[in-house]
């Protein structure tokens, strides 16, 4: 079976981190999604449409027990980080 580019995500920007106090929240987690679409050149899909994936990939945005890694990770955190200028 072709791996889904969901799937690929999960592989190259994430993490398990079943131990952690602070796993990725949805939003977090959308936007790590975001920032790793940008940067292989594929437009994301809609908030309704990416979690409707991730159910499909048996994870569950509210208790992801995930972190970030990864290129994604490096440019979803300097694209959040607020602007001082």
């Amino acid at each position: 079976m072709a791996t889904s580019h969901f799937q690929q995500f999960l592989h190259d920007a994430t993490s398990p981190a079943p131990e952690t106090d602070n796993p990725l929240g949805p939003d977090c987690l959308y936007g790590l999604y975001t920032s790793w679409c940008l940067l292989h050149g594929r437009t994301p899909l809609p908030g309704a449409a990416f979690r409707a994936a991730m159910r499909l990939c048996r994870v569950n945005v509210h208790k992801s027990r995930l972190r970030m890694k990864g290129r994604a990770a490096a440019d979803y955190i300097l694209a959040s980080y607020p602007y001082a200028g």
